[in-house]
C-alpha cells in the first residue's frame, strides 16, 4: 500500500485522515497543496478515480471569487482552471495507486487495508 494524502495543514479533514492512518500503523506520504500541488498526471489520475473532476471541487472553498469564475467557464475550461487553482479541491485527497478519494472517507479506506 502506497498512501498519499494531499491537503493543507489547516484542513481539519486532512488532519483527521492523517490520524486515521497513523492509528492503524499505515505509512503515508503527506503532500501539502500549498507548498507543492499535484502534477497534471496525478490530478488526471485522481479525477478518473473519483468519477471526474467535478467530484474534486469543494463547494465550501474559501476562494469564492475563483469558485464563481469556475462556474462561469465553459466545461472544457473548468478542469484546467481547477488544476491551476488547487485551493478549490476538496480535502483531503487520499490516493492509493489508482484508487483515490476526495474528502474524509474512512469507509473507503478501510477496504484498502
Amino acid at each position: 500500500m502506497n498512501i498519499q494524502i494531499f491537503g493543507t495543514s489547516k484542513s481539519f479533514d486532512t488532519k483527521k485522515a492523517q490520524r486515521y492512518f497513523k492509528e492503524r500503523g499505515i505509512r503515508f506520504q503527506m503532500i501539502d497543496l500549498k507548498e507543492k500541488g499535484m502534477s497534471r498526471g496525478e490530478f488526471d489520475s485522481v479525477a478518473r478515480a473519483v468519477g471526474g473532476w467535478k467530484n474534486l471541487v469543494d463547494p465550501n472553498a474559501k476562494d469564492k471569487q475563483t469558485l464563481a469564475l469556475l462556474d462561469a467557464l465553459v466545461d472544457w475550461q473548468k478542469e484546467d482552471k481547477l488544476f491551476e487553482n488547487q485551493q478549490l479541491l476538496r480535502q483531503p485527497i487520499v490516493r492509493n495507486g489508482r484508487q483515490a478519494t476526495a474528502g474524509y472517507r474512512p469507509e473507503v479506506w478501510a477496504g484498502w487495508e
